[in-house]
């Protein structure tokens, strides 16, 4: 009988990384192979790796609830403040696939610490910052060193615990996924309402500070004796066409930006060929594209990138409704939206035997249609809804989106030879903050053609609604690349005896 392998680092990583809570047990496996025996320090090394990972996931989830508050300070309108979490999701999805190589060329400890350093810095800026400007350069500068934290991180644990010690240490890593997503919305609107908006980031300070003392202390400076080379060319063209293609329908969501938005965008598809280019002539390139041979990769990189899309946008619309549409103020948006993490909390340990009892293909195509009408039914909630019945409907709602990305992300890497494992994970979570980051620029065009639509001067109730319908009816497209799933596909990392093995290991009747 076929039994699920343990969880692997990479997909916990991707979940880390879509901002859901990581599914428990066994239901991926893992391909990396870690040192014979633990060191004696293994549980604190994995312990000051989730204190990075916590201080980026604080950041990211307190931040949502400032917006409208930093608007008003910078005096923008609120929609102009997407910019702000796109930016940083950039850096993310520019910088991780270079993580590893310089990990493996100046050493673990090295590029860890330099990360929560770069991190810190940005974080100062970010407290400091005077216009949005500023503010989304500084987001930037934060971004990198968030790029290299985890991953680094991902390395450093996997080179210092042994395979029979991983789950014990994965204990202490996921502790920070599953408290900060929670303590985030709260303890923002808390920051905003009753002290400044600007402590949001002074408060990522002290915790790097220490990071940076007991990384210095406690991490051996582990690099890899050959070391892949390095993609220049290809980092510079597929920097660019990212970048350009992002920023491009970020400013579509500005007025006046038309031109502007338009010629980034040419640009964007036009180094985005000459990369596809340049990979498709190099051995190793920075992003490799023939991962996407592999069926169940493609397929997960696809569907997921579109069900990404109402992921990415939620930050940015749940509280801009909360607090302009409803007239909440931050303190209490934050309490309602903290919602979402709690239903990914509780979708934690029923995956493995959802997925066990129906199979991957069945589970993606109506969880992923639940989950996208739940939260187009978010577009329709008004002040005359019933507080409890917003919460339960965010929560039920968080509870089948995280579990779709479990799915997704355990999936993706079911073919993925060992080897290739690092470049896949870097190809995944590359498309992951992309995608993030548009759902961002969706919501906020949508908000602004809206309003445009009406001459509003700031968002109302019925634009909301409109960028809810948007975002989710792209991620309903999803089910098209759900349904090319084969029925078996990831019957052996689910524990599930495929239909057709079943079939052939029933006895067959005796002639009479």
């Amino acid at each position: 009988m076929l039994k699920p392998r343990r969880r692997g680092m990479a997909s916990v990583n991707a979940e880390v990384r879509d901002g859901i809570v990581p599914a428990a047990g066994s239901i991926t496996q893992t391909h990396d192979e870690g040192p014979a025996h633990s060191g004696a320090n293994y549980r604190l090394i994995a312990l000051i790796i989730a204190c990075a990972l916590f201080m980026e996931n604080l950041d990211a989830t307190v931040l949502a609830t400032a917006l409208p508050t930093m608007a008003h300070d910078f005096g923008v309108r609120a929609p102009a403040m997407s910019i702000a979490l796109t930016s940083y999701l950039l850096a993310l999805a520019l910088f991780i696939p270079a993580s590893g190589t310089m990990a493996d060329r100046f050493g673990a400890r090295t590029v860890f610490g330099a990360a929560i350093l770069i991190f810190m810095a940005g974080s100062l800026a970010c407290g400091q910052a005077p216009t949005l400007e500023v503010m989304v350069i500084a987001r930037f500068v934060q971004g990198i060193g968030g790029a290299m934290m985890i991953p680094v991180g991902r390395l450093v644990l996997l080179r210092s615990v042994a395979k029979q010690d991983m789950v014990s240490a994965m204990s202490w890593l996921i502790m920070p996924a599953l408290i900060g997503p929670i303590v985030g919305p709260p303890l923002g609107g808390f920051i905003v309402t009753y002290l400044d908006w600007r402590w949001i980031f002074y408060l990522n300070l002290p915790v790097g500070i220490v990071g940076v003392l007991l990384v210095w202390r406690f991490i051996a400076n582990i690099r890899e004796e050959t070391v892949a080379p390095f993609d220049p060319a290809g980092f510079v063209w597929s920097g660019v066409s990212l970048g350009c293609l992002l920023f491009g329908f970020e400013m579509t969501s500005r007025a006046g930006a038309g031109r502007i938005a338009a010629t980034l965008i040419a640009i964007g598809l036009v180094t985005g060929v000459f990369y596809i280019r340049h990979a498709r002539r190099r051995a190793d390139p920075i992003l490799d594209l023939s991962l996407l041979k592999d069926e169940n990769f493609r397929l997960s990189v696809i569907a997921g990138s579109l069900t990404r899309i109402t992921q990415g946008s939620l930050p940015f619309l749940l509280p801009l409704m909360m607090q302009l549409g409803f007239g909440l103020t931050a303190a209490q948006s934050g309490t309602i939206t903290v919602a979402t993490a709690m239903g990914s909390l509780a979708m934690k340990g029923l995956a493995p035997r959802i997925l066990k009892r129906f199979g991957f293909r069945n589970t993606l195509v109506v969880n992923g249609l639940i989950g996208t009408l739940g939260y187009a039914i978010c577009g329709a909630f008004r002040p005359s809804w019933p507080l409890p019945a917003i919460f339960l409907t965010l929560a039920i709602c968080g509870f089948f989106f995280s579990f779709q990305f479990t799915a997704y992300n355990t999936i993706a890497y079911d073919g993925v030879d060992r080897k290739r494992m690092s470049v896949a994970t870097s190809f995944y979570s590359t498309f992951q903050q992309l995608m993030l980051s548009l759902g961002i620029c969706v919501a906020a065009s949508s908000l602004h053609l809206s309003m445009l639509a009406h001459h509003a001067e700031k968002p109302e109730l019925r634009d909301f609604t409109v960028g809810f319908l948007v975002v989710t009816g792209i991620s309903a497209l999803a089910t098209v690349w759900n349904l090319r799933f084969a029925p078996d596909a990831g019957s052996e990392i689910s524990g599930r005896v495929p239909v057709r093995r079943a079939k052939r290991m029933e006895p067959e009747p005796r002639l009479r």
